[in-house]
């Protein structure tokens, strides 16, 4: 368990926000469940916002770095994601896209928590797009942008089913865009120069 109050704070932040909500847990609750007084939460944050902000840049750093592990453990195949969408659906704390939970609670597009919840999201298609071209294909940030929607699409979807069957459904679909997409071109052959008669 971490020692200091600030680590102590945002991991009792991360835990309670997610499984509860983030308007459902009050500072007092935050106090209690990290043993940290109120004067010292002060003196890490200046608010309960303060604190949402600073756990969402958390999670966005953890999970994008557990997102592009997992892909590469599968092999880097911009398919993978969905593989490792599958694993995290199927664990017993899942409750869905923190980032995603923030922007539902938090609906003003301009605070602070939810200017970082939607960053996390452009983050992570920019990452998709980056699996995508390198992979090869053709015009992959129109293909990361139908990729994330499949991703969100289905990391809901799982949240009411209880199940990483929505993750393998979106793969196919995922799929099934790839193979409609235009092949990409093969380089251009420059035209050998017509060789003179000696």
């Amino acid at each position: 368990m971490p020692t200091k109050a600030r680590e102590r704070l945002v991991e009792a932040a991360e835990k309670l926000f997610y499984a509860e909500g983030i308007r459902a847990v009050g500072v007092e609750r935050l106090l209690a469940e990290s043993g940290v007084g109120r004067a010292s939460f002060y003196r890490h944050f200046d608010s309960k916002d303060d604190l949402v902000v600073t756990m969402l840049r958390g999670y966005d750093e953890r999970w994008r770095s557990w997102l592009a592990q997992a892909v590469a453990d599968r092999g880097g195949s911009p398919l993978a994601v969905f593989d490792a969408l599958a694993e995290s659906f199927a664990t017993e704390d899942f409750r869905g896209c923190a980032s995603i939970n923030a922007m539902v609670e938090i609906t003003d597009a301009t605070s602070p928590a939810h200017r970082v919840a939607a960053e996390h999201k452009r983050s992570v298609t920019a990452y998709l797009e980056e699996l995508l071209a390198s992979a090869g294909h053709p015009e992959p940030a129109a293909l990361a942008e139908r990729f994330i929607l499949l991703l969100d699409g289905a990391t809901v979807t799982a949240l009411r089913e209880r199940s990483a069957e929505p993750a393998r459904r979106a793969k196919e679909m995922a799929a099934m865009l790839l193979a409609s997409a235009p092949a990409a071109e093969a380089p251009a052959t420059r035209p050998q120069p017509a060789r003179g008669k000696r």
